[in-house]
């Protein structure tokens, strides 16, 4: 079963290395790796999506909290998070299919963010049924990849820690206020 592991660290030099070398050299999985500072720059969210049984999370999270610049770790449980994937994908707009493509990204809200040299830029935020539907539907017109970002993933029950009350994501990273996970 997948996990998603929220870990809020000290924004210095080396701290992703040290989390990369945490999995490796024990010999988890990273699904899925993103980061980016919060709205304090002296914080970064680092949000893995990894494998395994509770056993082998419990103690990912145990390693996590050891590591020195790591200030809160946690597992994000799908029933209490939201989590949405971002997709960028250039589509050959021929004159016969153009208005099929432009039918397919109304149905499922994509935005066409650039239209240049006969090629449609689509852009579709989703969850994972969604972009796989989107894909299926839109393949057939574009390359052979799955042109995706990582998962972002926000706790449902993330309490604001701004002055004006927000708490929100940043980026494609999932990087939230510090002080949240």
């Amino acid at each position: 079963m997948n996990h998603t592991i929220s870990v809020l660290v000290r924004n210095e030099t080396g701290v992703l290395s040290r989390v990369a070398d945490l999995f490796s050299s024990r010999g988890y999985n990273i699904e899925s790796l993103t980061v980016a500072p919060t709205i304090d720059q002296e914080f970064s969210r680092i949000t893995i999506v990894t494998s395994g049984e509770e056993q082998v999370i419990e103690q990912i999270i145990k390693q996590l909290n050891r590591l020195i610049p790591t200030l809160k770790v946690a597992d994000l449980a799908k029933e209490e998070s939201m989590e949405y994937e971002l997709i960028l994908c250039k589509i050959k707009a021929k004159e016969k299919n153009r208005s099929e493509i432009l039918r397919i990204a109304e149905i499922f809200g994509a935005k066409i963010i650039d239209t240049s040299n006969g090629v449609y830029t689509l852009q579709i935020v989703g969850d994972e049924k969604q972009i796989n539907s989107f894909l299926d539907l839109i393949r057939p017109k574009m390359p052979n990849t799955k042109p995706t970002t990582p998962a972002i993933t926000v706790n449902e029950r993330m309490k604001p820690t701004t002055e004006n009350g927000c708490g929100f994501a940043l980026g494609a990273a999932g990087a939230c206020c510090t002080g949240a996970c």
